[in-house]
């Protein structure tokens, strides 16, 4: 079975995203997930970003003006799937 890089990126609905790549660490492949800036406090997304850690997931904020587009081009380009919420 061939291992697949997998990228969630958080855009809109940023706890859902977070909450979906936990399910995908279900798999054996590689999540990575990008967030659109900033997340809230709330108890659910501390949940979400604490089973992510557990999960060795990168968790990675996007809330850098000068950089955004570059680190998101690069991320969704070495990804064989994207998925954005």
């Amino acid at each position: 079975m061939v291992t697949k890089n997998i990228l969630v990126i958080a855009q809109r609905k940023k706890t859902e995203a977070l909450r979906m790549a936990t399910g995908l660490t279900l798999l054996d492949d590689v999540v990575t997930v990008l967030v659109c800036g900033n997340l809230d406090n709330s108890a659910d997304t501390g949940e979400q970003l604490e089973a992510l850690a557990f999960s060795d997931v990168p968790v990675t904020q996007l809330d850098n003006p000068a950089n955004f587009y570059h680190v998101l081009a690069q991320a969704i380009s070495q990804a064989d799937m994207v998925y954005i919420l």
